[in-house]
């Protein structure tokens, strides 16, 4: 095996002292051998710490930093990589054994992927799953949206190119707008229909936090890449207005619920003593 062909496996965690073992289990378990797996401890709390040095001499290596976020994390691992090949883990989450194997078999069949990413297996705090497909694709599919996961496959080379992920991003979003800069000379993100990836779907993951402040973070991710979308104004537009339309369906929709008529009806009295006293 060619050392071009070494994939350093970057595992970012931050107080998942529950999962994390299970996490380097499925990295160090690939089928493809020429690997390297890299933690950091992103300022985890004393018993992750316990569960990462007893994980120590499983590794290739362990970094600890005071905690700044995924993001600052992702880079310095990335950083530290010896691979060319770069694969991101959460450490709540694991990866099926093949994943590595059929990563790297695309990156061979042509040298315009940028990106390999896969189905994931959504696990709920519920008990229930389901399968996630994202769709991949080039620049023009992921303008308004990401389309592959956060945990995908790309070059070192690459990401030291675009400047790496976004450390100013600590509330969600620093995997679409990654790939937005990934992908915006040119390349395409290629999807593995298997689901290789699994993802444990938690209340109060990243995720949740980011679409708790999606406007917040859209506006951030357009101001930063406003040259792509003045040379997609037309998408752009386009999709503003459908977001705004959607939102005022939303609405209607709220408002002729029997729920929201209940209410009304409910407060109405209160609502009428409350002008009278402003009186």
């Amino acid at each position: 095996m060619e050392n071009t062909d070494l994939i350093s496996i970057i595992i970012p965690c931050y107080n998942d002292w529950q999962y994390v073992e299970q996490a380097v289990d499925s990295a160090i378990n690939q089928t493809f051998l020429n690997k390297e797996i890299i933690v950091i401890d992103d300022g985890s709390n004393s018993k992750t710490k316990e569960v990462l040095k007893q994980l120590e001499p499983k590794i290739t290596k362990l970094i600890t930093q005071e905690n700044q976020g995924q993001s600052k994390a992702r880079n310095v691992g990335i950083e530290a990589a010896k691979g060319n090949y770069i694969l991101l883990l959460d450490s709540d989450d694991f990866f099926e054994k093949s994943l590595c194997e059929k990563a790297i078999e695309l990156f061979k069949s042509s040298q315009d992927i940028k990106l390999v990413t896969c189905q994931a297996n959504l696990l709920f705090e519920d008990g229930s799953s389901r399968i996630f497909t994202p769709k991949g694709g080039k620049i023009a599919d992921f303008i308004f949206g990401n389309n592959a996961l956060g945990t995908s496959m790309f070059k070192k080379a690459d990401w030291n190119s675009c400047g790496g992920y976004d450390e100013q991003m600590r509330n969600g979003f620093e995997d679409w707008e990654f790939f937005i800069r990934l992908l915006k000379n040119g390349g395409e993100a290629k999807v593995i229909h298997e689901p290789l990836y699994i993802y444990r779907k938690r209340n109060n993951s990243t995720t949740t936090v980011a679409n708790s402040r999606k406007y917040e973070l859209l506006t951030y991710v357009f101001n930063k890449n406003k040259t792509l979308y003045i040379d997609n104004f037309e998408q752009y537009t386009d999709y503003l207005l459908k977001l705004i339309q959607r939102e005022e369906i939303d609405k209607k929709k709220k408002m002729n619920s029997i729920d929201y008529k209940i209410g009304k009806t409910i407060l109405k009295p209160y609502r009428v003593l409350k002008s009278f006293f402003k009186k």
